[in-house]
């Protein structure tokens, strides 16, 4: 598959460049909705093992992105899940960022209150961005380093390869929601990778997982381990038994099979047209919308860099003109996060030129307002 089939296998409305709140489903992915659903309400002869059949499929296709072992990967039903399950699981120093997305330091906040084994150290950072000069120092009573690989309110891209060097034997936490399937990184540098499926791989709400390295789960304790997650095979009657020896220990209950199938064929896409191709795509996308903000004098906050910006663009007007660009991006049927004195947008392989064009005229709007 090549990227123009790729990004055809979506019919989102011309307009939508909000893929970092929620990436609309593709066909691939309705399809295997529609499918499963049909199969569930009809409860066709032997569909309880074709719905066990979809752990496995999503275990491999997370495996094919992230390099991680099928056996070290569990699914989760959401990013704010998965990080409940790592933090609770720590005991010692987690170093992070105060201005984290809050999945990520409710978890830690909520581990060390409850359990008081983790202690969480804040780190002193360049407004939010979490880089390998900034950690110098700050995590001599670490054990681990968790941060999101892409900054949902900067679209800043972390250097894993340079966090990993300075974090040494220390757990490496990645939080990689706002970037998985769009961007090719070493995702084995990290001993723990989260991520949601609803945002890039456009696979809907309820899907995500949890990927582990050897030494992840030699440290983590399965404080939240039910009877999906133990050892041996076949649920365990009239007993209790031990957590299961790999990522499985961190299941409570039995997982939603058709939000895996979703996930399972969001990522078997992507793995087919490769996640380098996405990224090239992507790249030129992103540049587009830069370039269209220079154009009309709207300043740009995010990086503009390939190699530190994802798919996030963030435009930060004058504070009494923030309202007037988000009425025009508005008016002009333009999809965007406005939070906290900026506005983020945020494009995909599959947006159109229909798409640049309202957003053009939707800043040419926002111009003519603001020159009066």
């Amino acid at each position: 598959m090549d990227i123009d089939e790729y990004a055809r296998r979506f019919d989102e409305e011309p307009g939508y460049l909000d893929f970092a709140a929620v990436g609309p489903m593709g066909r691939t992915v309705r399809e295997e909705l529609a499918g499963l659903t049909e199969m569930q309400a009809r409860a066709r002869f032997g569909w309880h093992a074709a719905f066990a059949e979809q752990d496995a499929r999503m275990r491999e296709a997370v495996a094919a992105l992230t390099g991680f072992p099928a056996g070290r990967i569990v699914f989760q039903p959401n990013t704010s899940t998965a990080l409940m399950h790592a933090m609770f699981g720590i005991t010692g120093g987690v170093a992070l960022s105060p201005a984290e997305f809050p999945a990520l330091t409710y978890a830690v906040d909520r581990a060390a209150a409850s359990l008081g084994v983790l202690a969480p150290t804040w780190l002193e950072t360049d407004h939010g961005r979490v880089t390998p000069g900034e950690l110098v120092g700050q995590l001599d009573t670490a054990v681990a380093v968790a941060l999101s690989l892409v900054d949902f309110r900067t679209g800043f891209l972390a250097d894993l390869e340079g966090i990993r060097q300075v974090a040494g034997d220390r757990l490496v936490i990645v939080d990689a929601t706002q970037c998985f399937g769009v961007v090719d990184v070493p995702w084995e540098l990290a001993d723990v990778v989260v991520a949601g499926g609803q945002k890039w791989p456009r696979a809907g709400w309820g899907t995500g997982f949890l990927a582990l390295s050897e030494r992840a789960l030699d440290h983590l304790t399965p404080v939240w381990s039910g009877f999906a997650g133990d050892e041996g095979d076949g649920m365990a009657l009239d007993e209790i038994r031990p957590p299961a020896a790999g990522a499985a220990r961190f299941s409570i209950s039995n997982p939603d099979p058709i939000a895996q199938g979703r996930l399972a064929a969001a990522l078997e896409e992507i793995a087919a047209v490769g996640v380098g191709a996405i990224n090239a795509r992507l790249a030129v996308q992103v540049s587009r919308i830069i370039d269209l903000a220079d154009e009309f004098a709207v300043p740009v906050v995010s990086p503009r860099a390939e190699n530190e910006r994802a798919g996030i663009v963030v435009l930060e007007p004058a504070a009494d003109q923030l309202t007037q660009l988000a009425a025009s991006l508005h008016n002009h049927g333009v999809s965007a996060t406005v939070r906290a004195g900026t506005v983020r947008l945020s494009a995909h392989a599959s947006t159109e030129e229909e798409t640049f064009t309202m957003l053009r005229s939707a800043l040419q709007s926002f111009a003519t307002l603001t020159a009066v």
